[in-house]
């Protein structure tokens, strides 16, 4: 009786979702399904996408709970799909030169003089580009904090969760072997590697406060 309770409570979280809330988590939960079809490497891809399970999992509670809006919603939506994309090949192997070259004629690799794999690099900084908005909003509805210090909290948000990242890849190194774990962190021979993550992270949420702020107006004294 407890779990079917359990289970009708649960769907009624889904049930209440706004139609794109319904729409991105679907979309989200489609685009993890087709990763896992033929995956190229999946000794270590449990490690990327088994976080975006269960993100998807709680997200109808947790929506229920904490409401968001749309937009917020699905700018969390992206990044993980993002995510999941990368996910799939490692991060490291994703083939944009070869996607690029089928379209173009020209890999990005070639057109830039890039001597690694910066799929990495595009979604750190999508972290701080599409989180900033999220946990600002959350910081204004449910935090109760004013218009700057939830802006200092949206920054501080993704600053300290890069970092964390970054200390969880370190941490892996002692705990995996060791080619899984450079497979998983996609270094790439680049000792700065950490750094420049994380601020690529900060860049990103720069750039999403500066288009928020311009959005709204900027003052006039």
């Amino acid at each position: 009786m407890r779990t079917m309770q359990l289970w009708r409570a649960y769907l009624n979280d889904w049930w209440a979702l706004s139609p794109a809330k319904t729409r991105a988590i679907g979309a989200l939960a489609a685009m993890l399904v087709l990763a896992q079809i033929g995956q190229p490497f999946p000794e270590i891809a449990w490690l990327h996408h088994v976080p975006t399970f269960l993100l998807l999992a709680a997200a109808p509670p947790l929506l229920r709970r904490w409401p968001m809006s749309d937009g917020a919603v699905i700018a969390i939506a992206l990044f993980f799909a993002l995510h999941t994309l990368g996910g799939r090949w490692t991060y490291s192997n994703l083939p944009y030169d070869e996607w690029s070259k089928a379209l173009t004629g020209t890999s990005l690799g070639e057109l830039f003089g890039w001597r690694r794999n910066h799929y990495d690099r595009l979604v750190h900084f999508a972290f701080g580009l599409l989180g900033y908005g999220a946990v600002r909003e959350v910081a204004l509805r449910h935090l109760g904090q004013g218009r700057r210090l939830a802006t200092a909290t949206a920054f501080g948000f993704v600053v300290a969760v890069g970092a964390l990242y970054e200390i969880f890849e370190w941490l892996l190194t002692f705990t995996v072997a060791p080619e899984v774990a450079e497979d998983y962190n996609g270094q790439q021979g680049d000792m700065w590697d950490a750094q420049k993550d994380m601020a690529l992270a900060l860049a990103g949420a720069l750039v999403a406060a500066t288009w928020a702020r311009w959005r709204r107006g900027w003052p006039t004294r």
